[in-house]
């Protein structure tokens, strides 16, 4: 076997050197940013709820009988003091005759009473009748006063229950299906109503609101934050369940004095007027309560903010050099996808929202400018 030469051997040599060159580096990692400025947001609140009738009368007897006729069509809008049902009013116009001629008695044998002390005044004091006669008759004559006061109270009862058997609607309103047909037997008291009205318009929509969310909206109203439609009173938009908006405008009623413990929320009435009819009792709505605009907003899309171990909100930025650095930021409101940040954000601020799993504290990234969202106006959830 042949020596190497000097020359094979420094080949051989450089051929190990090669080999164990280190890898390139990696290149930085590319992450989405956007950079954060001040606006303008315009605050919205949705609130699901469903709505109420403004008026509604379950309409039960209040006279026993046999019902002789309807007088009215289902479903169509009735009047108040309009006539429904017409109950049998035959035993009750004999006790209201009778009523009337027992007040007609009592009158007459007052008038003969009344007649016998006139003439027993004077006998009395020239003493020509006793004291005792005389006191007897006085007697009379206010026992016969008292008939009669006593016969035209039975005159007025027989005449409410005369009236009764008219059966009529006690508001303006829609009156729903036939809920008895003539011929039925009602009683008094009954606990089965014979007849439904329900008001339309105006109608309510009542929905449910935290204790927190109504502090804050009384205190946005004391400020003049949210669009007003009346003295105090805050301007609501109603979205239907098919999604459509309602064209009408509502206020909202700040009127409830209790919050259920259970939940924590209470309940908030909005009126909107219902000239078409278009919305009935119990509709599944959505309510927004228009809080008005804040300047210099600064917000950040929810899925950039980190909570630490504690809880407390965090987010990625890249600094100057490009490298990753944590800036622990004071959240407000959540409005739509995005954070209302109160505090640890300024403007011009690069904030990581893509490619977060991927960035560590101190590394180098590649940041990649994204779009961020269109529009000032926001819905609180």
């Amino acid at each position: 076997m042949l020596p190497l030469t000097p020359l094979a051997v420094l080949s051989l040599g450089l051929t190990g050197c090669q080999r164990k060159a280190p890898p390139p580096a990696m290149p930085p990692q590319p992450v989405g940013i956007i950079t954060v400025h001040p606006h303008t947001l315009t605050l919205d609140t949705v609130l699901p709820g469903r709505t109420d009738a403004y008026e509604q009368a379950e309409i039960r007897p209040q006279v026993g009988g046999v019902i002789l006729t309807r007088n009215f069509e289902q479903g169509s809008d009735v009047k108040a003091g309009q006539l429904l049902y017409q109950i049998n009013p035959a035993p009750y116009q004999a006790a209201y005759d009778q009523a009337k001629a027992q007040l007609l008695h009592a009158q007459a044998a007052s008038l003969s009473i009344q007649a016998q002390l006139e003439r027993y005044k004077p006998l009395a004091a020239a003493h020509a009748v006793s004291r005792q006669e005389y006191d007897n008759t006085l007697s009379s004559a206010r026992q016969a006063e008292a008939d009669i006061a006593q016969a035209k109270a039975n005159v007025t009862s027989a005449g409410v229950n005369l009236d009764w058997t008219h059966v009529r609607s006690p508001i303006d309103g829609r009156i729903g299906r036939m809920l008895i047909t003539p011929g039925t037997l009602v009683t008094t008291g009954q606990t089965t109503p014979i007849a439904l009205v329900t008001r339309l318009d105006p109608i309510y929509a009542d929905v449910n609101l935290a204790d927190s969310d109504m502090l804050r909206l009384r205190r946005e109203m004391a400020k003049g934050q949210l669009q007003r439609s009346g003295d105090n009173a805050a301007e609501v938009t109603l979205t239907l369940d098919d999604g459509s908006t309602y064209e009408q405008k509502g206020k909202l009623q700040l009127s409830e004095v209790t919050v259920d413990p259970s939940t924590g929320t209470l309940v908030m009435r909005a009126v909107f007027p219902n000239p078409d009819r278009l919305l009935l009792p119990g509709m599944f709505v959505h309510a927004t309560i228009n809080e008005g605009v804040t300047p210099n907003t600064l917000t950040v899309p929810q899925t950039a903010v980190q909570r630490d171990p504690k809880g407390a909100a965090m987010v990625m930025l890249v600094d100057g050099e490009n490298k990753v650095v944590i800036r622990p930021i004071k959240l407000g409101r959540a409005v739509d996808s995005d954070w209302v940040v109160a505090s640890g954000l300024g403007d011009g601020d690069k904030v990581i929202v893509t490619g977060i799993q991927k960035a560590h504290p101190g590394a180098k990234v590649q940041p990649q400018e994204m779009q961020a969202a269109s529009g000032d106006a926001g819905q609180a959830g």
